[in-house]
């Protein structure tokens, strides 16, 4: 697995985070008959708030994104993207795996949505995520709080 790290985003992350988006969701959303150039991008921007979201590098160069959004009754994982060229590698499975060890916070169950059909799926339910609801195009699935996770 290559060298990787998290960092916290900023605002002038928006861009190429709307662009790797559109790149990764493009298969999915076409199959689902859903795909609108624009709106995978714009999407991206409207819901972008860094103070949630961290930078995936791999060797120092940007490959990815991850946010983890407060709610009052959970946390909600959005935006996980990685490259292409990088899925499969297990940078996905680390970056998920430190989120919901060191920087989830303790006692509330984590939720998320993924489309339908999408092999993000099983990465999720490796981790202990389970179907809550689905409908046409999204499935939304919880993962309850696991004692002894630290934050």
């Amino acid at each position: 697995m290559a060298d990787w790290n998290i960092r916290p985003a900023l605002a002038t992350d928006i861009e190429p985070v709307a662009e790797l988006r559109a790149t990764v969701m493009r298969p999915d959303l076409e199959r689902l008959g859903r795909y609108d150039p624009h709106r995978v991008r714009q999407r991206l921007r409207d819901a972008f708030d860094p103070f949630h979201t961290w930078i995936i590098e791999v060797d120092g160069t940007f490959a990815g994104c991850v946010a983890l959004r407060p709610a009052p009754d959970a946390l909600w994982l959005e935006h996980f993207y990685l490259a292409p060229n990088l899925q499969g590698t297990g940078i996905g499975t680390a970056v998920l795996h430190d989120l919901l060890t060191r920087r989830a916070p303790t006692g509330l169950p984590v939720r998320l949505n993924v489309l339908r059909g999408s092999p993000a799926r099983r990465l999720y339910e490796r981790h202990g995520f389970r179907l809550e609801t689905e409908d046409a195009v999204d499935v939304f699935m919880v993962r309850e709080s696991v004692r002894g996770e630290s934050a």
